[in-house]
């Protein structure tokens, strides 16, 4: 077998390769070993028809095609090896000559990845949120805290702001009482927002045994959307009673003595938090301040592959879980559907980019991922899913996904080492050195976020599975 390459554009190559006849061979074999399992010709025992009757009965032809089908894959991937190209997706194959006995010629045109050159990134700098507690931030963290151990009590008088009354609800479109549009027993907390709009007004000034009814558009169910007549009947008003913020509290409500105690230990956990918001935000930035960096050419096959990824996963899992689709999304988001096409081209583009640089910055750097470091994204991906660390990594296996998460892993690495060399500011111009005990973690999250439709594709296929 003899093959070149013709480059066609920095995405794009032509494979043209010539095979010798005799080493299509073992296809031609197969293929009369295949149809003689598949016929029957009389005088004959199945499977026993020599090759010439073959010929005779059905045509040279089939034989060559079905032997030419087995051979195809075999010799495209062995010219795909040997001029070390680095395919994405399938490709578009014509065989532009085929003479028995003498040669089979074909062209092979597919993507591939674009050769990229990473410049110095060291000079890189961003500028990030001051990691900053207030008082004010330590008393809401306590307040929420207290609103968790309020109590409750009934009490005989209209319900007001703030009661957690119970109610029974029935809801109507156009005169029809809904199957899915009927609860009783529900607890609601006026103000909360909760549930649907226009129910604070109704029950508000309603006691036990009262009822009213409003207009209210639906959120979910089977007429999601949709105006409703909503009729709510109150059967029990009770009072929430917050505990004092005292020592007593502290004591109830965590393992500290006092309310002292408690508020440094919100104060701790506050900073943590924002100083995790503030390892994101470095790595979110550094990586758009690298992708402006590189001229990254993205092939338009895996770019329209990528945005009806992104479109179906949304249409088809996001919003279907919420029982919403497209038109009704888009309205809520008050965006057109050319701003909706805009922003999903955006992301895909930006997607292709981080993985393309990323990776070639994991082979550039020479990165590797070990075990530790893959099951600790394993265990970090199996909480966000919902599953346990066991159930995540058997639907991992199973559903041949290691080598994504290996790879989300290793981008992560790769990003980390960008950031290291990069120079991060707060908005106080104080330089940050960010904790490096999570920076590959947070750095893979980033980068996977980046490449969103891969892994929530991944996500569905180890769901499903």
């Amino acid at each position: 077998m003899k093959s070149a390459v013709e480059t066609l554009n920095p995405t794009r190559v032509r494979l043209t390769v010539e095979v010798p006849f005799e080493e299509l061979k073992d296809s031609l074999d197969a293929a009369y070993k295949k149809i003689n399992q598949q016929v029957t010709v009389k005088g004959f025992r199945k499977g026993k028809i020599p090759a010439r009757v073959i010929d005779q009965r059905f045509g040279r032809g089939a034989v060559l095609e079905e032997a030419v089908n087995d051979a195809l894959p075999k010799f495209y991937t062995e010219a795909v090896n040997e001029a070390e190209l680095n395919v994405l997706g399938q490709p578009e194959v014509d065989i532009t000559e085929l003479k028995d006995g003498e040669t089979l010629n074909f062209t092979a045109e597919v993507d591939v990845r674009p050769a990229l050159e990473i410049p110095d990134y060291s000079g890189i700098e961003v500028e990030v949120d001051a990691v900053e507690v207030t008082d004010e931030d330590v008393d809401k963290s306590v307040e929420q805290l207290r609103e968790r151990f309020a109590s409750t009590s009934p009490v005989e008088r209209a319900a007001e702001d703030g009661d957690v009354v119970t109610i029974d609800l029935e809801a109507k479109v156009e005169g029809e009482v809904l199957e899915d549009g009927v609860a009783n027993g529900v607890s609601y907390t006026i103000g909360s927002g909760e549930l649907l709009d226009g129910i604070d007004d109704a029950v508000k000034g309603l006691q036990a045994g009262g009822e009213a009814t409003f207009t209210s558009e639906l959120k979910g169910g089977s007429a999601a959307g949709k105006e409703a007549e909503v009729t709510v009947k109150v059967t029990q008003v009770a009072a929430r009673e917050l505990p004092e913020l005292d020592d007593e509290f502290a004591q109830l409500a965590s393992e500290f003595d006092t309310l002292e105690e408690l508020k440094a230990d919100s104060r701790k956990r506050l900073e943590n938090m924002k100083q995790y918001d503030q390892a994101t935000q470095a790595q979110e930035r550094v990586l758009e301040k690298l992708l402006e960096l590189v001229e990254v050419p993205v092939p338009e096959k895996l770019l329209e592959d990528e945005i009806n990824t992104r479109k179906h996963n949304l249409e088809h899992h996001q919003l279907g879980q919420m029982g919403l689709d497209l038109e009704k999304y888009l309205e809520i988001q008050g965006k057109t559907v050319e701003e909706f096409e805009a922003e999903t081209k955006e992301a895909a583009v930006k997607g292709i980019k981080t993985q393309f640089v990323l990776d070639e910055l994991v082979k550039q750097e020479k990165l590797n991922v070990n075990q530790e470091e893959l099951t600790e994204h394993l265990m970090r991906r199996a909480a966000s899913s919902g599953m346990s660390p066991d159930q995540f990594a058997q639907a991992v296996v199973e559903g041949g996904q290691v080598p994504l998460l290996v790879g989300e892993v290793a981008r992560g690495k790769a990003l980390a080492v960008v950031v290291e060399a990069a120079t991060v500011k707060d908005t106080n111009g104080e330089v940050i050195d960010l904790d490096d005990e999570d920076e590959v973690e947070t750095a893979a999250e980033v980068a996977a976020e980046a490449t969103e439709a891969d892994a929530t594709e991944a996500d569905e296929e180890k769901t499903e599975g």
